[in-house]
């Protein structure tokens, strides 16, 4: 008698739990999100306010400005250009594993550009340009292997262009433009893009011919 009432009490409490976990795991995954984009806010200055909407305490980030999700409430696009923010990026940004559009450009973003950015790996669109990193550009990036479109001109940007960027066989625009690059232009994928793209590196040499060292001038 006494188990059968239990069962009939634990039955629904049950079908309870199932709903809640079934409910609970989009949210926790697109909180992991959120988490780590209100990381990110907190590394920056807003001054216009722009990342007002960015409230941690809301279900997932779908619902904020400048974030874009797909249908499984995943953030696919970051779209902050022009944002006058300024600060540094942080690892942080390297768990958005589903991201395909990083828009970053015309910024006072400062500091080194995180290795772990390379993690992106359906990243799209990667768009730094007009900022102020500086160091050199991580070879991890050749690990976005959907990468279409990337932009880092007119930053502080040192050292020479990574060799291990030619794996990103889809890259169709180029420009590192106005940094301050040294060594030769790498062959292979790079002899696809015009001179424009290379140009304003003082001491950047190239495209590589002969015995040329891959480092010279740096």
């Amino acid at each position: 008698m006494h188990s059968t009432f239990m069962a009939s009490k634990m039955g629904p409490l049950i079908v309870m739990l199932i709903f809640f976990t079934l409910w609970a795991s989009p949210a926790i995954s697109s909180n992991s999100e959120g988490n780590a984009l209100n990381a990110f806010k907190m590394r920056l200055s807003d001054p216009n306010n722009v990342l007002q909407t960015w409230d941690p305490t809301l279900v997932n980030p779908c619902l904020w400005f400048h974030i874009t999700c797909d249908s499984q409430n995943r953030v696919i696009r970051i779209d902050l250009g022009n944002a006058n923010l300024t600060g540094r990026l942080g690892a942080e940004l390297g768990r958005l594993q589903h991201l395909q559009y990083l828009e970053l450009y015309v910024n006072n973003f400062q500091g080194t550009i995180p290795k772990n950015l390379g993690n992106l790996k359906n990243l799209v669109s990667f768009d730094l340009y007009g900022n102020k990193f500086k160091g050199e550009i991580p070879k991890s990036f050749a690990k976005l292997k959907s990468l279409i479109f990337l932009r880092l001109d007119n930053n502080k940007l040192t050292g020479p262009i990574p060799r291990e960027l030619d794996s990103l066989s889809r890259l169709e625009v180029l420009d590192v433009s106005k940094n301050d690059l040294c060594g030769t232009i790498p062959p292979g994928l790079f002899s696809r893009f015009a001179p424009p793209s290379f140009y304003n590196n003082p001491r950047l040499k190239g495209p590589e011919k002969g015995p040329v060292p891959y480092n010279f001038g740096c």
